[in-house]
């Protein structure tokens, strides 16, 4: 079965095709998408709008600045002409007729000189305030309240946002988690084919969504019954709704069950097997509530998912890049791209080296290997597979593609460690970062050329290789060129160039402005032609259907991500009240010993829960453990980033191989296992070995390596010398 094929092919329970669907659950969707973009680019525009409203109609001879001018000026209510001798006798009669107390407590006479100065003084500010209400006055043209008039709407629309992002993000999740739920998209350790498969899926949400709706009611209820004000009561109504919907719809899903179309030829399916399809982010919810119920704490579950509300800007960051890695894929910018490495003729192992390299800095920006592999998995397993390389190998490079730049600038996991940890600096992580990066990229490439039969590296003549090469370039540059005018117009006109802070932002607007173009260039016939590629995904021919396709696979792929990410917080929640940290010994003997036991640890603790939400409870329990055990704080936390990009690859969650699978499809993933059934262990389970295997020797060198150069001088003398002459 061909790729093309496959990904025509329907999903598992098609919701997402065109019809009522896409007004229910993709319009709101790009809804709140875009007014997640047009809020953080009024942010942008307002500060610039706020600069050159101050260069236009300041003018700081007359000491008149734009703020004075953004609303009408209040006329002072002070008297500019006062009599200073009437009102010295006024107060001087004033002090004499107060009460006969007073007097007692008189240390000495008024003077009346001093009196007669202060008046003076109060005359002169009250005749400068109504000099400034003059001069403001004048200045207040009608340019000026026309420009203050877009100014404050600016200003009001990134207010509104700013005040209103956690109910932006529950309304998100509640769109795409229901979403996800009506089409049993959500993560699981298989996918759901057999009718007992759906009726577990459906079983399992129901439970999990009643205990979380009745923990987000007991939270309610306390938060009610406290006497103080309920802070944001329409959140506590919101997760109520949302955990309400999806009640409903589990509940009619195990009333109607869903049967397969090939149902009468593939039979009922087993119960034991069907357990394998329960959703990941339902069997936390169930765990962590059985914890918290029996612990009498019902509300435990809410207070914890709930806590995802004080930092929503991440979820938000992350469903922008998923959005704008779906969008890409609509594009034919990788085409063009690969147009120019595929004239070298490189191995596939080659050819994925150099993508790797390549997908680590949108890993960083992301700061998520979870999300790049949701946002671009598909489309490097599609061009590995496209020069020869095996479906096994294909799936295990996608899974780990966001693996390695997690490490690098400007990495938003870097950033969270440091705004909870003031022992290391991002500077210090970042360069770091780059040798781990180089380190984790060289040990995949060595064990990609090892397994090949021939470990050369395969590449074309120059002299035919590089003139093919530049007769591509000009295909690129138009997209170069759509690129350069986005980040121009950010960074000179905005103010705002492209970084960790703003990519979010600046990135999904590019992407469909490239959409846009590539699309008007695919219709005057200009650029590569994607039906010639074997492997090729499957795009629309429009702008405006490839935005809504990407829209819908947005929805399809962020439900049951943002899902996992919220019951991963209650798994924290769970690891943090349990004491089971508390455990271990209050101080390593040996740092060896403790990084041993840390590295482990952390690997475990990646297999379960996000990044986010784990740093910040390694923060509060391992980390003062291993700089008490003497491990250094920039090496701790480089380990712990290495150990949780371990995790997400180790079975039996490997949440990134999940992540593959979901975005590949679960039938290229079959066809891919019933191509080697019959062959190597190796070859069966490549693509959960080599990645594995790549990040543990990975973790083991940067775990334990440093603390080698610390133990014998000899070997540090070696490298400063030889090897890293900044090592320090």
């Amino acid at each position: 079965m061909s790729a093309e094929s496959t990904l025509h092919s329907p999903p598992r329970f098609s919701l997402f095709g065109r019809g009522p669907s896409e007004w229910l659950i993709g319009l709101p969707t790009i809804t709140l998408l875009l007014l997640v973009l047009v809020i953080g680019t009024g942010e942008m525009l307002h500060g610039q709008l706020l600069r050159m409203g101050e260069s236009m109609f300041g003018d700081k001879d007359n000491g008149v600045q734009y703020f004075m001018l953004r609303a009408d000026p209040e006329k002072p209510a002070c008297n500019p002409n006062l009599n200073v001798d009437a009102e010295v006798a006024r107060q001087m009669a004033e002090t004499q007729a107060g009460d006969a107390l007073d007097d007692l407590f008189e240390t000495s006479a008024i003077d009346p000189v001093a009196r007669r100065q202060a008046v003076l003084v109060s005359l002169e500010q009250c005749k400068a305030r109504h000099e400034l209400y003059q001069k403001a006055i004048t200045h207040l043209t009608p340019t000026v309240i026309a420009y203050r008039t877009l100014e404050t709407s600016f200003f009001g629309l990134f207010q509104f946002g700013t005040e209103n992002r956690p109910l932006i993000l529950l309304l998100l999740m509640g769109v795409t988690i229901v979403a996800t739920t009506l089409g049993y998209h959500h993560i699981s350790l298989v996918a759901p084919r057999y009718p007992r498969d759906f009726k577990i899926q459906a079983w399992t949400m129901l439970a999990a969504s009643s205990v979380s709706m009745w923990s987000a009611i007991r939270y309610y209820q306390i938060s009610v019954a406290s006497g103080v004000e309920v802070e944001d009561p329409h959140i506590h109504f919101g997760w109520m709704t949302m955990f309400g919907a999806l009640m409903l719809v589990s509940a009619w899903q195990t009333l109607r069950p869903h049967r397969p179309d090939d149902a009468h030829h593939i039979g009922e399916g087993t119960w034991l097997n069907a357990l394998k399809t329960v959703p990941l982010a339902g069997l936390m919810t169930l765990s962590s509530a059985n914890y918290f119920f029996g612990a009498d704490h019902p509300s435990g579950l809410a207070i914890y998912t709930n806590a995802l509300m004080e930092f929503p800007n991440l979820p938000l960051q992350l469903a922008l890049f998923i959005w704008g890695g779906m969008l890409f894929k609509q594009s034919r910018m990788v085409d063009v791209f690969m147009n120019l490495l595929r004239p070298w003729k490189l191995s596939p192992e080659a050819l994925t080296y150099f993508v790797l390299l390549a997908a680590a800095i949108p890993t960083a920006y992301t700061g998520g290997s979870g999300a790049f592999v949701m946002a671009a998995g598909a489309i490097i397993y599609h061009e590995i597979r496209a020069v020869g390389g095996s479906s096994q190998y294909a799936l295990g490079a996608s899974a780990m593609s966001g693996s390695l730049g997690v490490v690098l600038s400007p990495s938003l996991l870097v950033l969270a460690i440091v705004a909870v940890n003031k022992e290391v600096t991002s500077d210090e992580l970042f360069h770091w970062g780059i040798f781990v990066f180089v380190l984790t990229s060289t040990l995949f490439f060595i064990a990609s050329q090892l397994r090949r039969e021939r470990h050369t590296i395969d590449i074309a003549p120059v002299s035919v290789a590089l003139p093919a090469t530049l007769r591509q370039v000009p295909t690129l540059l138009p997209y170069i060129a759509v690129v350069a005018v986005v980040c121009t117009f950010y960074s000179t006109v905005l103010n705002s160039p492209l970084n960790e802070i703003t990519a979010p932002i600046i990135m999904p607007v590019m992407m469909i402005l490239i959409v846009v173009f590539d699309k008007l260039l695919q219709a005057r016939g200009f650029g590569p032609q994607s039906a010639a590629l074997a492997f090729s995904m499957h795009r629309e021919k429009t702008a405006e259907a490839s935005i809504r396709v990407a829209t819908m696979e947005t929805v399809g792929h962020l439900g049951g991500y943002l899902f996992l990410i919220l019951l991963s917080q209650a798994a924290g929640g769970v690891i943090e009240r349990s004491g089971i940290i508390h455990y271990a010994p209050e101080v390593f003997d040996s740092a060896w010993t403790a990084m041993a036991f840390m590295s482990i640890a952390l690997v475990v603790l990646g297999m379960f829960m996000e990044p986010l939400g784990a740093i910040f409870l390694v923060s509060g329990t391992l980390a003062p453990l291993a700089y008490k055990s003497g491990i250094d704080p920039i090496h701790f936390w480089v380990m712990v980033l290495m150990a949780f990009e371990l995790g997400y690859l180790m079975p039996p969650v490997a949440l990134n191989q999940l992540l593959a699978r979901q975005v590949v499809g679960d039938a290229l993933v079959e066809a891919a296992d019933e191509e080697v059934a019959k062959q190597s262990f190796y070859r069966r389970y490549e693509r959960w070995i080599l990645p594995c295997a790549v990040m543990t020797l990975a973790l083991i060198l940067v775990s334990f390596v440093p603390l080698a150069v610390r133990e014998f001088p000899d070997l540090q003398a070696w490298l400063k010398t030889w090897v890293m002459p900044e090592l320090h």
